[in-house]
């Protein structure tokens, strides 16, 4: 299996890609293809395929904020069983942003990740039986991740100014004994990271106003 980055819509990695995605995830977590153009040509956004005698069976995207000292992991697809593709992806992204903090001096603070939970949603997900939510979410556990305490929603990747709602945003922080996110930390985080959709629904600024008014964020057992 091969970690290859997908810098462009015109790689037919992407359009394999693309096409896992959107069987996999809900319309509203799926920007368009055409939409991808920017973010693909973005050194910030690294989006990586893991490929397998020539055809995408996972993919994953992330990024590293220096400034902030953390990670986002945008999202993780593994589209075949029985192959080891997360933890495949999982090892290659922890080497890139090790490679990544490094080369700007800094030690990071932690990894955020949107999850879903499977209390309140009902995806499909493809039928990939390592997608569902009740999969996904124990396994996220299991590697570390914890839930910030606040009730979360995000813009609409379909970009129609709706809410999603039936996520929580998780943090797996560097420091198993760290209990609390600044609660500055995370506006700032999710101001920059929701800067590609101007079109923000009335929920999402209620929220990040309530966290605004907040010194720091719980981080509870998922």
């Amino acid at each position: 299996m091969e970690y290859i980055r997908i810098r462009s819509i015109e790689d037919p990695l992407f359009e394999s890609m693309h096409r896992l995605m959107g069987t996999v995830f809900p319309p509203e977590e799926v920007l368009a293809a055409g939409k991808w153009k920017e973010p693909l040509e973005d050194e910030g956004i690294h989006v990586y395929a893991a490929v397998l005698e020539g055809e995408v069976v996972g993919a994953t995207e992330y990024r590293y904020y220096a400034d902030m000292r953390v990670a986002m992991t945008d999202f993780t697809i593994i589209g075949l069983p029985n192959l080891g593709i997360g933890r495949f992806l999982m090892r290659n992204r922890e080497k890139d942003i090790a490679r990544l903090a490094a080369a700007s001096g800094t030690e990071p603070i932690g990894m955020f990740a949107e999850i879903y939970n499977p209390l309140l949603v009902d995806y499909e997900f493809g039928g990939v039986a390592a997608m569902n939510p009740y999969v996904r979410r124990e396994v996220l556990s299991h590697i570390g991740y914890q839930r910030l305490d606040f009730p979360y929603v995000h813009p609409s990747w379909e970009e129609n100014g709706d809410a999603v709602e039936g996520l929580d945003l998780c943090f797996l922080p560097q420091d198993e004994a760290m209990t609390a996110v600044p609660a500055s930390l995370v506006t700032a985080f999710l101001e920059r990271y929701y800067t590609a959709l101007p079109n923000k629904p009335a929920a999402w600024h209620e929220m990040i106003a309530l966290l605004k008014k907040e010194e720091a964020v719980k981080l509870k057992a998922i």
